[in-house]
């Protein structure tokens, strides 16, 4: 990747304010990148985004049209329409059987992690392809792939962000827009918080690596999906798995 790769390029990043967001933020940031980390923690955020040069931290719920459509403004406004969208705002739910799974937890998952990734995309997609270029990439799971015990809200709402990124990367194919998703395996970071012992346990085991994946090793992928030098893969899933991957 070359040093100025983003240079005139805005990102936006939805749950930029930490994880895995933060990480692909701070690799399109040190491309010369300007930054819009919308977040729900917008405090955080606001932390977050003082540290990666020209970037705003922007108050933002993926599952309101409203919110997304304000934070667009906002960023328009305050750096420039945005060249990139990195779908990241998610959480994991509760670790449970599918028949104990609370159906108001059911919905929260789905919700943020499928809806939003839905909403966000709809947001930014129709200034990018009236510009004629723009590059998404959503952050998915190989859970969404193989689908993790315990994990069932989870799992499907990361198969749905597969489908969604494979529909839409379709639907503007011809437009200068690419639509792409990557699928980590477990990677560190605070949603370990929202996990089981047993269920990070179970995840590790399935690793022929032996190890975790980092932020970082996930952000390199996705900075490549987000450049100018990704030009023939969309609609794609794109895996990083430690070996865990086996179709």
């Amino acid at each position: 990747m070359q040093a100025e790769t983003f240079k005139g390029r805005t990102a936006v990043v939805t749950g930029g304010a930490r994880g895995i967001g933060l990480a692909c933020a701070a690799k399109i940031a040190a491309g010369g990148g300007r930054i819009a980390l919308w977040d729900r923690d917008v405090d955080r955020a606001r932390q977050s985004a003082a540290s990666l040069g020209d970037a705003i931290a922007v108050e933002v719920d993926v599952t309101s049209e409203q919110s997304l459509a304000d934070a667009v403004a906002t960023t328009e406004k305050q750096l420039a329409p945005a060249d990139i969208l990195v779908a990241s705002a998610g959480i994991t739910g509760p670790n449970t059987t599918v028949i104990q799974y609370p159906v108001e937890a059911w919905k929260q998952v789905i919700e943020i992690n499928l809806t939003g990734v839905f909403l966000s995309n709809r947001a930014i997609a129709p200034g990018m392809v009236s510009r004629g270029w723009g590059r998404i990439v959503n952050i998915a799971s190989v859970a969404g792939k193989e689908g993790n015990p315990n994990a069932s809200a989870y799992s499907a709402s990361k198969a749905g962000v597969i489908g969604f990124t494979k529909s839409l990367g379709k639907e503007l194919a011809t437009t200068g827009v690419l639509v792409n998703c990557v699928a980590p395996a477990v990677v560190k970071t605070e949603l370990f918080g929202q996990m089981t012992e047993q269920h990070i346990s179970y995840m590790l085991s399935k690793i022929p690596m032996n190890r975790f994946g980092e932020v970082d090793e996930v952000a390199e992928m996705v900075a490549w999906l987000a450049s100018p030098l990704c030009t023939f893969a969309t609609g794609a899933t794109f895996d990083l798995s430690g070996g865990r991957a086996t179709y």
